[in-house]
């Protein structure tokens, strides 16, 4: 077998032609063995061993990619130490080769790098408090990083010259960097900002109308904030715009367990007039009036008895109204009603009238935050109010329509 090997190697060095390029044919052939020999089995076997663990569930495509890269390297480390053993390859060509996958390594292991960050940030946000704190921008500016060095040793090897020499010019390039980055480094001071002040997480609920953003945030990135609107469109926002522009969190009405109502109801002014004792009588049926009607009957007694001979003319004298009826009414209707958060705080108000009327304003704190039961707690709310005010005289003021005026016009009823 020897000597077999002797005459061949004997026949080949006299066409070195053919000796080079059978040994380059050779060194490919082992690459390429090399490369099915590590993905086929080695890399195979260990994603398994990988996957049977908690690590390698929670993380099974990324790892699996991880593997698959730094198995890359193989290939290449064969070529670069089999390259010298080929005969009659220039000296420069040799050295070119050594280069290539020098540097073709280096960048396999800046992917490998940057998919293990990859992994860790799966990994973190399986933690329960991971949208408080999420680390996803910092990841991405460790990875700009990365690659920023992996291609200063890449070109440094391609060149065959220090590291060191390009490093050093970089000091003249840091305000060309800085331009080029400025984006990048404003979204890492406002990432920062962000994350020690807390003032958005993921799965906050913020209101950004300048951008058209309403809806949830579902990813905060070192560029961008991904919101997933109502309307299930999504938004993306530069990161920096929730320092400089103002924008509405949502998470303090969710966090305290109630929601706002605050909405008027619009009385037309002219129906509002004092009650005669037939309709305090009447009014004293209703559960909700009863203590509030004998309280104020007493106070106004007291008061009135005092006039004296002022006391007979009517203009001096205090009486219920219809409206402060009303709103007695109401006050108490918001105590009773078990679907408003009693703790929080409750009003009944007039505001200033105006040309539609005057408005009655409420202002209560449902006990759920959830969206399609606050609104039908408060069109609830407003469906029995809107009822009810007839019992009281008083009308809610609207705006003539066309059949009103048509009414008019003919002379009938509206």
């Amino acid at each position: 077998m020897k000597q077999q090997l002797a005459i061949t190697l004997e026949w080949l060095e006299r066409y070195p032609e053919l000796h080079t390029l059978i040994s380059l044919a050779l060194l490919l052939l082992a690459a390429w063995i090399g490369n099915w020999v590590v993905k086929r089995i080695l890399v195979r076997g260990l994603c398994r061993l990988l996957d049977a663990t908690a690590l390698g569930r929670n993380a099974q495509n990324l790892d699996n990619e991880l593997i698959k890269r730094l198995a890359n390297i193989v290939p290449a480390l064969l070529i670069s130490a089999g390259v010298g053993l080929i005969p009659d390859l220039p000296e420069s060509l040799v050295s070119v080769t050594r280069n290539v996958c020098s540097a073709f390594i280096v960048l396999t292991v800046a992917l490998a790098l940057s998919i293990l960050l990859d992994i860790a940030n799966t990994l973190y946000r399986l933690r329960n408090d991971a949208n408080l704190r999420p680390i996803k921008g910092y990841l991405q500016v460790l990875k700009i990083g990365l690659f920023v060095i992996a291609a200063i040793f890449m070109v440094a090897t391609l060149i065959d010259r220090s590291p060191l020499i390009l490093l050093s010019g970089l000091g003249a390039m840091a305000a060309v960097l800085m331009l080029i980055f400025q984006d990048t480094l404003l979204s890492l001071v406002a990432s920062v900002q962000i994350s020690s002040s807390d003032i958005i997480r993921v799965g906050d609920w913020i209101e950004m109308p300048q951008l058209n953003a309403d809806g949830d945030v579902i990813d905060i990135a070192l560029h961008t904030v991904t919101v997933q609107n109502w309307d299930k469109t999504i938004t993306s926002i530069p990161t920096k715009r929730f320092i400089s522009d103002p924008f509405k969190n949502w998470r303090g009405m969710q966090e305290c367990g109630g929601r706002r109502i605050m909405r008027s109801l619009y009385l037309d002014q002219s129906s509002v007039g004092f009650l005669n004792p037939e309709e305090i009588a009447r009014l004293q049926r209703i559960s909700l009036l009863r203590q509030y009607l004998q309280h104020k009957h007493s106070e106004l007694l007291g008061w009135n008895s005092a006039l004296a001979e002022d006391g007979q003319e009517p203009a001096n004298t205090r009486r219920i109204t219809n409206i402060g009826t009303f709103r007695a009414y109401v006050e108490q209707y918001l105590r009773q009603h078990p679907q408003i958060h009693q703790d929080m705080t409750q009003l009944v108000r007039q505001l200033s009238p105006t040309a539609d009327g005057l408005p009655l304003q409420l202002y209560c704190f449902t006990n759920t935050t959830a969206w399609a039961s606050y609104e039908s707690i408060q069109s609830d709310i407003f469906d029995h109010l809107l009822a009810i005010l007839p019992e009281f005289g008083l009308r809610v003021f609207q705006h003539p329509s066309g059949a009103d005026l048509r009414a008019w016009r003919s002379g009938s009823p509206a």
